[in-house]
């Protein structure tokens, strides 16, 4: 499945949002426009809907509370509000649509509440929940639980919290990954960094391992062509994990290199690779261009198309770029590009319009015609840094 359709209600910096999504969304916008913020609404769903060390009260309380997740706009209606439909190919009509609601109670204990849970199966019409209902009345203690996070409630729409609970996160930093011996045990919860990258390949049985391995191989030869035999290896004195690859360079010899000797870009990439290989659900990339030079970060879109013929299941991918060159490639679908705009009202999120379309046609790259330009205002206050 993939989400088609998303609608906000004052969450974060976006008073309200209602943007239809595709299997690829690239979301762009100027420094602190919301970028992060709106792939942040995923990951709450997400961690509402985990069964195990999830739900609504903790999904809240992680981001500092209501306070820091309700917009600063919402003077006069505090309810924040998250809707998405649901299908299960792109331009497709939607098969579910999720409503959740909630609200500070206002009173008293001032406990977080549910002021709407909505579960709609669209081609039959069924509604199969909609609170509060009279158990909840009678129960207010209910409206602190979501339906999606209990597994007694949620049978009807199991596969809607599935859906969620599997979307990944993916901001690689491969530091981290190149000396995870040295760093110590800790990891965060999700992995987001990717610090249990190798982990997850180890876990992988041998026969899906070997096969996402030589697709991955294949395909990142256009960007890295002195590799190759790229290989997962176990280290016989201390058990850890290793990816291993042979590079052809000056001497006569080829040399074995381990993850800690690839490059960063490199470890960017396996990590990108390998998550649209592994998962069926939604996948969330911040800024996949850093540690890239430009000419590999123009291969990036053509790399994720050519990963997702090669998987079992075509993961929806989100991505959120600052780069031109990362949005250089012709076929991008202007429809696939959304722009957020800060204004006086919240950020607005914008969906190409007929001049965009335009300049597209005309010649121009998705970057050229949608990436925020400077103004001279701010050129002029950058100059004053110039030495």
């Amino acid at each position: 499945m993939l989400i088609t359709r998303l609608k906000l209600k004052n969450w974060l910096n976006f008073r309200k949002v209602d943007v239809a999504l595709r299997e690829r969304v690239y979301v762009i916008g100027p420094n602190a426009a919301g970028k992060s913020n709106l792939l942040e609404v995923l990951r709450f769903l997400r961690d509402v809907a985990k069964p195990e060390g999830g739900g609504l009260q903790k999904g809240v309380k992680d981001r500092g509370g209501i306070t820091k997740l309700r917009s600063l706009l919402a003077r006069r209606d505090p309810e924040i509000s998250i809707e998405v439909e649901l299908a299960e190919r792109v331009d497709a009509e939607p098969v579910w649509r999720y409503c959740l609601a909630f609200r500070s109670e206002g009173k008293g204990q001032q406990r977080l509440l549910i002021s709407k849970e909505k579960v709609e199966h669209l081609p039959t019409g069924k509604i199969i929940c909609d609170r509060p209902d009279k158990l909840d009345e009678a129960d207010m203690d209910r409206l602190t639980q979501t339906y999606l996070e209990q597994i007694n409630t949620n049978r009807e729409f199991r596969d809607v919290a599935d859906f969620f609970a599997s979307i990944t996160y993916l901001h690689l930093v491969p530091q981290l990954l190149k000396h995870v011996d040295q760093l110590g045990g800790y990891r965060m919860e999700n992995d987001p960094f990717g610090q249990s990258f190798l982990e997850r390949i180890a876990k992988t049985p041998e026969r899906t391992r070997l096969a996402r391995l030589g697709k991955i191989e294949g395909v990142l030869k256009v960007c890295v062509p002195n590799m190759k035999n790229l290989r997962f290896d176990r280290d016989t004195i201390t058990g850890s994990p290793h990816l291993e690859a042979m590079y052809a360079h000056w001497r006569p010899d080829a040399g074995w290199q381990r993850e800690s000797q690839f490059s960063d870009g490199t470890l960017r990439l396996l990590g990108i690779m390998w998550s649209l290989l592994d998962g069926d659900s939604l996948l969330l990339l911040e800024e996949p261009e850093l540690s890239l030079n430009e000419d590999i970060v123009r291969r990036i879109p053509p790399l994720i198309w050519r990963i997702q013929r090669h998987a079992k299941y075509r993961r929806q991918v989100f991505i959120t770029t600052h780069s031109e060159a990362l949005l250089a490639d012709k076929g991008i679908d202007p429809r696939d590009v959304i722009r957020l705009e800060p204004t006086q009202d919240g950020t607005k999120v914008i969906e190409s319009t007929e001049a965009d379309r335009a300049l597209i046609k005309a010649g121009y790259s998705v970057g050229e015609a949608m990436l925020p330009k400077a103004k001279p205002a701010e050129l002029d206050q950058l100059s004053l840094f110039t030495p």
